[in-house]
């Protein structure tokens, strides 16, 4: 791994004190960090362990590769495995354990992949349109972009991006891949410009390309559709007491998340005129956040990543 890619993976990782503070991590426990990323969260877990083991999992072959260097010292307490959080039981299974005493969760882009040009996920830097957060991922944002039909477009840039001209840049996206393909982030960045009324590029508090960039990558990785899943595995894994702490980003990824943990979290059932329970459900988890987590005044200080951030914590029963 070259040096930049060293400075790149050195970044804070968001929330560290708070994710530490609320997995409430046993020196014999057993703990999963799902999005290894640098592994600037499982150096963090591991470091407080003594007899317990750390699984550390990222579909990001970059990522692996500098959680493997940062976790080495760790020896046998700290393994790495390439797979997407998704897989999460049947990587336990194939290592041979059995429950958990804590999983984390930091969803969305990491900070390497934005500070990759090459990666294709930034609207700064002009690079080939990628945003595929697994390399050998079939779908890339040049094929969303270029294959797409405006209709499919149009919802994915409105409903994932959360973009009031999604409709406009749907349709310039179409005009200008007419006449030649859209291949690198600069070109896309100048397409949603020409789309967005020049009164709104003056008032915009954003980058104009954030939300549609957004949108798109959450396309082509599947982001939000994994996310209810994972989270109701990484319960199924948890022993008793175990924690959940999950770290969001946007909107969408926190709602889905806090309807998630709600579902879990909810006893009986039955539809609310019956005078008593017989559907016999129970509460799976306990929510220790009832407000989401954000960062302190002197991490936001230092550490821009940290401003959208979100930590929900549940705990299994």
């Amino acid at each position: 791994m070259g040096e930049k890619s060293r400075e790149i993976f050195s970044h804070e990782p968001v929330l560290l004190d708070e994710v530490i503070e609320s997995l409430a991590i046993k020196p014999d426990g057993v703990y999963l960090d799902g999005t290894a990323g640098g592994g600037g969260h499982s150096s963090a877990i591991a470091a407080r362990l003594t007899t317990g083991r750390l699984i550390a999992i990222d579909r990001d072959t970059e990522a692996v590769a500098a959680a493997g260097a940062r976790l080495a010292p760790f020896g046998d307490r700290a393994t790495v495995v390439r797979a997407n959080f998704s897989e999460m039981e049947r990587v336990c299974a194939s290592l041979g354990i059995g429950a958990l005493d804590g999983v984390l969760l930091d969803l969305g882009v990491s900070s390497h992949q934005l500070d990759t040009p090459e990666r294709g996920f930034s609207y700064i830097s002009d690079a080939p349109l990628d945003m595929r957060m697994d390399p050998a991922s079939p779908l890339s944002a040049a094929d969303v972009v270029n294959r797409y039909p405006k209709e499919k477009l149009e919802k994915i840039i409105y409903e994932y991006g959360e973009e009031k001209f999604a409709q406009r840049i749907a349709a310039r996206i179409c005009e200008a891949r007419a006449e030649a393909p859209i291949g690198t982030t600069g070109e896309l960045v100048a397409v949603i410009r020409s789309a967005i009324p020049a009164a709104a590029l003056r008032a915009a508090e954003h980058h104009p390309a954030m939300r549609t960039f957004q949108a798109i990558r959450i396309e082509v990785n599947g982001e939000l559709d994994v996310i209810e899943p994972t989270v109701r595995s990484a319960v199924s894994l948890l022993a008793p007491g175990g924690r959940l702490a999950v770290i969001t980003f946007h909107s969408l990824e926190d709602r889905r998340v806090k309807q998630t943990y709600a579902g879990l979290a909810r006893g009986c059932i039955c539809p609310p005129d019956f005078p008593v329970c017989v559907c016999g459900h129970k509460p799976e988890i306990k929510i220790v956040t009832k407000k989401p987590i954000t960062a302190s005044a002197g991490e936001l200080a230092r550490n821009t990543r940290s401003h959208s951030a979100k930590l929900r914590v549940a705990e299994k029963l």
